[in-house]
């Protein structure tokens, strides 16, 4: 039995190396329990502390794994994770299973918040953690022992663990953003305007009618969410997708990739207002050289930091 440290010095993100090529992590609603994949982790390993501060943790070391096993220290009662492409925020730290000894931390300081990334990104720096973190709520610390190659090898070398070292994670979900724009659909009555039909993701498809498009900036709200009123010093995370009024190809769309903090000037400055879960449509009137566009835009929170 060997006690960690709570005080050693914390490392940047970039240690948790990209992994390339891992496969996207496979959501089943209809399957969420979190308490299957335990495995007697949590007889293994002592977790104690607030969730968003510096755990303590005791690891009765040796701890190997054959199989990825988590369980739920504590339950947050925030919202669920349920897509890969869900943008959450986190603090977490890891402890050699061979040596009980910590080797990495994020800051634990809500002046330095690392940026919102999505269940995927994670999964893209260290596999296992796909299925550690599906289902789970804002507001839950998980204790996590992850095999060699759940974690991932580049990772396994990066922190100078042996070749067969069961990583052992603490991780508190501090905040999860929304999937898609969630709230009362709003009827609009102004004509000439794109249409906005939705797959059961979220994803939007815009159909630009015959018309020609309109001579000023057009703002609707085609959802109205129920969340914090967006002011203009917040940087709000959003799903969109802009669609060319004259050629109607998309020329840009973050579904199916990653959420993003980054919008044009003048569709960020019509979210002023809006609430969070909110969909809204902004309509770029043609300019010297530049098309009009159509832009979709779900506002699914607000960020304190930039999106990598």
């Amino acid at each position: 039995m060997r006690k960690t440290s709570a005080a050693l010095a914390t490392l940047s993100l970039a240690v948790l190396a990209l992994t390339g090529c891992t496969a996207a992590p496979t959501f089943n609603g209809a399957s969420c329990d979190r308490t299957a994949s335990a495995s007697g982790i949590g007889e293994a390993v002592t977790v104690e502390g607030e969730v968003g501060e510096a755990p303590e943790v005791e690891v009765f070391s040796p701890v190997h794994v054959k199989k990825t096993s988590f369980t739920d220290v504590a339950t947050g009662d925030g919202r669920a994770l349920v897509s890969a492409q869900q943008a959450l925020n986190l603090e977490l730290s890891i402890y050699s299973g061979e040596t009980g000894k910590q080797v990495f931390a994020t800051p634990y300081d809500s002046n330095a918040a690392a940026p919102a990334l999505t269940i995927n990104e994670w999964a893209e720096r260290s596999p296992g953690l796909g299925d550690v973190l599906q289902c789970a709520t804002a507001g839950t610390r998980i204790l996590a022992a992850l095999t060699a190659d759940d974690f991932g090898p580049a990772n396994i070398e990066g922190l100078g663990l042996a070749a067969d070292d069961t990583a052992i994670f603490v991780i508190d979900v501090l905040d999860a953003f929304l999937p898609k724009a969630e709230g009362t659909l709003q009827f609009n009555d102004a004509r000439g305007l794109p249409t906005v039909v939705r797959a059961s993701d979220g994803t939007p498809g815009i159909i630009i009618p015959d018309s020609a498009a309109p001579e000023k900036q057009t703002v609707q709200t085609l959802i109205k969410g129920e969340g914090e009123v967006l002011t203009a010093e917040q940087t709000p995370l959003v799903n969109f997708t802009a669609i060319g009024w004259d050629d109607k190809q998309i020329l840009q769309t973050t579904w199916g990739d990653k959420p993003s903090a980054q919008l044009p000037a003048p569709v960020a400055d019509a979210l002023v207002g809006q609430p969070v879960g909110s969909q809204v449509m902004v309509v770029l009137p043609a300019t010297d050289g530049s098309p009009a566009v159509a832009v979709v835009v779900d506002v699914l929170g607000v960020t304190s930091a930039p999106t990598q």
